[in-house]
């Protein structure tokens, strides 16, 4: 038997990119701790935004994990809580960023900034 999804949604929202930032294509350097886990996952980026990044990953994690995530900027340590919001098997995982502080926040602005301005919605 053959099960259709549908999508239970605002319509506007399929025709339109569901992100509410644009992401950028940069290697980020990233620390990725599951809750429940004291080993840390060093990893890189593959894609950057102010909401969230993708992380690409040969063992990935599964959708709805918490994190406790870290990068490293210009020798600053950012820190903030995450979620995972999409799994690939074998190539990665999409993460959303929640819990980010005001300062934090400003540390990855300057980052995408340096990038480019186009993140802002």
């Amino acid at each position: 038997m053959i099960k259709a999804h549908t999508w239970s949604g605002a319509q506007s929202v399929l025709a339109a990119e569901r992100r509410q930032y644009s992401r950028i294509q940069i290697a980020v350097q990233i620390e990725l701790r599951p809750d429940g886990t004291n080993v840390p996952m060093r990893l890189q980026t593959s894609d950057f935004s102010l909401g969230g990044c993708y992380v690409e990953m040969a063992l990935t994690l599964d959708i709805g994990a918490r994190l406790d995530i870290v990068i490293w900027l210009d020798q600053q340590k950012v820190t903030m809580r995450g979620v995972v919001v999409t799994c690939h098997p074998q190539f990665g995982n999409g993460i959303s960023f929640l819990s980010v502080s005001s300062e934090n926040e400003a540390k990855l602005r300057a980052l995408l900034d340096t990038y480019d301005g186009s993140w802002q919605s």
